[in-house]
């Protein structure tokens, strides 16, 4: 880190329930800001001051398409057998996007935490031909918009913008599933249990073992082995 900078000093926690002129207190930025931030990680846009750049009016046409929600552990967002309606841009939490069988059989595909952007990729998934299935881990704060016309608000802005935009997330996610089933199919639980605490730390400490069990492609008593072993 650069030796010049030094970041504002702020007052400690504890303080704060004290009434003194000697506390420094910030304003809160508020929850569009969020959004808009959010939303430029997404599109890999460098936000700045000017607000009447192509970019920025892009930014902010999306942004209008967005309301936020509040949401408690273990909410159903989408269903199979519905089409994916909506897209989701999470402000804070874990929402996790797996397939259930008609007996009731998990396999969890992957887990969507703070920043990530969350839209229905695959074009079956738009229809009543839906597999997936969109939910909760924790109590979660979300911005959520329609899918349709989140899509025509970006094909507005250019020819081939959706096109490039979609191939991203696209090749992302089908990279992600290829990988996990090479590794399911030649590597040990043991091994994919090391590479899953070294990819993912955050999620180790905040998603229930059971769902963790279901993304390495163990069962629940396995997983607690590895998890007992890796700690001995």
């Amino acid at each position: 880190m650069n030796s010049s900078f030094r970041p504002p000093m702020a007052s400690a926690p504890c303080l704060l329930g004290d009434e003194t002129n000697e506390i420094i207190r910030y304003d809160a930025a508020p929850a569009e800001v969020a959004l808009l931030n959010g939303l430029s990680h997404a599109f890999g846009i460098c936000l700045n001051e000017k607000q009447d750049t192509p970019e920025a009016l892009f930014l902010s046409d999306l942004a209008r398409l967005f309301h936020q929600k509040r949401i408690d552990a273990e909410t159903p967002l989408e269903k199979h057998d519905r089409p994916w309606a909506n897209v989701y841009l999470i402000q804070y939490g874990i929402l996790r996007l797996f397939r259930e069988s008609p007996t009731g059989k998990v396999a969890i595909h992957h887990s969507f935490t703070e920043g990530d952007l969350i839209w229905p990729v695959f074009g079956r998934s738009r229809t009543v031909r839906n597999t997936l299935c969109l939910t909760s881990v924790l109590p979660a704060t979300v911005w959520v918009a329609d899918f349709a016309a989140f899509r025509s608000a970006i094909q507005s802005h250019g020819d081939g913008l959706w096109a490039r935009f979609a191939l991203v997330l696209t090749e992302e996610m089908a990279e992600l599933t290829s990988m996990r089933e090479y590794r399911k199919h030649t590597m040990s639980a043991k091994e994919r249990y090391a590479l899953l605490v070294d990819e993912y730390p955050e999620l180790i400490k905040r998603v229930p073992d059971n769902q963790l069990a279901s993304w390495l492609g163990v069962v629940p008593a396995t997983f607690s082995r590895l998890k007992t072993a890796a700690k001995s």
